[in-house]
């Protein structure tokens, strides 16, 4: 994490169109949180980002290519990792989803050992912890949808394997995502209560609280890392994981 006294965010956008309401919303949030931080954008298609993980870098043999170095080099140095997609098919974009795929590497996001245990350090441990990371997504659907009971399932268990699969197990504390609905409606019009909505949660979002997730050495998991019997009650589903006090 950055060592000096400026808040440090990385804001990842990954949209194709300059002329989005993505880009729209990245380009107006990002220049206000200037005033209070210090914010790096990676522009994935404007930076022409390869997301293709290939044989030598899952090895390992031969390094990180450069591009790569330079992403865990920014990363390093935020406190607060913002990721900005619109919501295909159910999850990220492909340039999205290989931004993640190369840049949290082994040895890097994950399968860090503890120096004096040799245990893996996962699910609230691991390379990235001490971080924050929010979740900004765009969806055609209405806002209703994703709620618990709506069809296309609620959007912090839809997130669920980027949220706690990817951040939680290296370490980064996930805020709730924030999300854009409704889009695809005729004649959409809420582009600039959007705009205004995101600031306001940008204003506060150093001091929000992040989903409680369970930590594997919370002492809440059996040793077969099913969560212990004594919690089930708690709740259902993947919502088990997230801790209920």
């Amino acid at each position: 994490m950055a060592d000096n006294n400026a808040t440090k965010v990385l804001w990842v956008h990954g949209h194709p169109e300059s002329d989005s309401l993505n880009h729209q919303l990245m380009e107006t949030a990002s220049r206000n949180l200037r005033c209070r931080a210090e914010v790096t954008v990676v522009d994935l298609y404007e930076l022409g980002w390869n997301p293709v993980l290939d044989s030598g870098e899952l090895s390992g043999t031969g390094g990180p290519a450069p591009e790569v170095v330079a992403q865990q080099h920014l990363l390093c140095e935020a406190d607060l990792l913002i990721i900005q997609f619109p919501l295909w098919w159910h999850g990220m974009p492909a340039i999205v989803k290989g931004w993640f795929d190369r840049v949290f590497s082994h040895g890097f996001a994950y399968g860090i050992k503890h120096p004096e245990t040799g245990r893996t350090l996962k699910y609230g441990d691991g390379g990235l912890a001490g971080r924050r990371a929010l979740t900004i997504v765009t969806a055609g659907d209405r806002q209703s949808s994703f709620d618990p009971r709506g069809i296309n399932g609620d959007i912090e268990l839809l997130l669920f394997p980027l949220l706690h699969g990817t951040l939680w197990y290296s370490g980064i504390s996930a805020l709730r995502p924030h999300l854009i609905a409704g889009t695809d409606v005729p004649d959409w019009s809420g582009a600039d209560d959007e705009c205004q909505r995101l600031l306001d949660r940008l204003d506060t979002v150093f001091d929000e609280q992040p989903i409680r997730y369970r930590a594997l050495e919370s002492g809440d998991y059996c040793p077969d890392r099913t969560l212990a019997p004594e919690h089930a009650w708690e709740s259902e589903g993947l919502a088990m994981h997230i801790r209920a006090d």
